[in-house]
């Protein structure tokens, strides 16, 4: 889980809803002070949310850049149903186009994806590449998640099955290492678990474990593309990220300092990475 210092965002953002074509969307929307260089649409990981960015909305807009963070459909402030049919990867990629098409920022956006975002995204792109002007990949692998991560996520699912989602945070809770237990916004993050769905979460989590190697498909859009993690990550490992960004000739970004969620380990490193790729295009 992605763990931001706080859920407030800075003065440049205004949550606000971002209506599309495959309904409403949860969105902070921070727009820098002079005409932007460019739209930048940023999805957010497994169990996280819009949120997740709010560290880099500032010193983006400062740079000249639009940057829209969403809640995805079922996640926190973005409303879901409660059939798991309704989380297929191909559907949440038709809410992605949507996004894009509904943001009216002067051409295609430039496209971040964290994590399951980044799965999710590349989707999106393989069904319509010319929708963005580039792809950010953000601590997101080639294919499924480590073994080690896939066993949690289906211990998570069997827990949702039987428990409600008050009850698996206090689990969650009690396995948390006494290092994390006051980490960031506790309260922000209880309250964001409370209100995602748990038909999201079960059936993104079976896409996490079963996810197939696409990268050849993505190369062949011929967009520009950045992968950008941690120098360590316990999801996919920083090697296989290498291999994925060789693969697709993309621009390789490792933070020094981060692990899984660079975005909020080290978000000023994270935001002139960014800056960097997008400028040089």
């Amino acid at each position: 889980m992605s763990r931001p210092s706080t859920f407030a965002p800075p003065p440049c953002a205004r949550p606000r809803t971002l209506r599309t074509a495959r309904g409403d969307f949860a969105v902070l929307d921070a727009a820098p002070s002079a005409p932007p260089r460019g739209t930048v649409l940023m999805l957010p990981g497994y169990t996280g949310s819009k949120e997740d960015f709010v560290a880099l909305l500032e010193p983006l807009a400062l740079a000249g850049f639009r940057t829209v963070a969403v809640d995805g459909r079922g996640q926190y402030e973005s409303a879901g149903p409660d059939d798991r049919a309704a989380y297929a990867q191909a559907g949440l990629a038709q809410d992605v186009l949507a996004q894009a098409a509904a943001l009216n920022g002067g051409g295609p956006p430039h496209l971040l994806g964290h994590s399951l975002g980044g799965q999710i995204a590349r989707a999106a792109v393989l069904r319509a590449p010319t929708a963005f002007r580039s792809l950010t990949l953000m601590s997101s692998g080639p294919a499924e998640i480590a073994p080690a991560q896939q066993d949690k996520v289906k211990m998570l699912s069997d827990a949702l099955d039987v428990l409600t989602m008050a009850e698996v945070w206090q689990a969650m809770r009690l396995l948390d290492p006494p290092e994390d237990a006051d980490t960031g916004d506790g309260e922000g993050l209880r309250l964001r678990w409370l209100r995602h769905n748990p038909a999201q979460l079960v059936a993104t989590g079976t896409q996490l474990c079963t996810e197939p190697d696409r990268v050849d498909e993505l190369a062949a859009t011929g967009l520009p593309v950045h992968v950008i993690s941690g120098e360590s990550d316990d999801v996919w490992p920083v090697e296989l990220l290498d291999t994925m960004a060789h693969r697709l000739s993309a621009r390789r970004t490792v933070v020094a300092g981060a692990e899984h969620s660079p975005n909020t380990g080290r978000p000023a490193e994270t935001a002139a990475a960014l800056v960097g790729f997008w400028t040089g295009l």
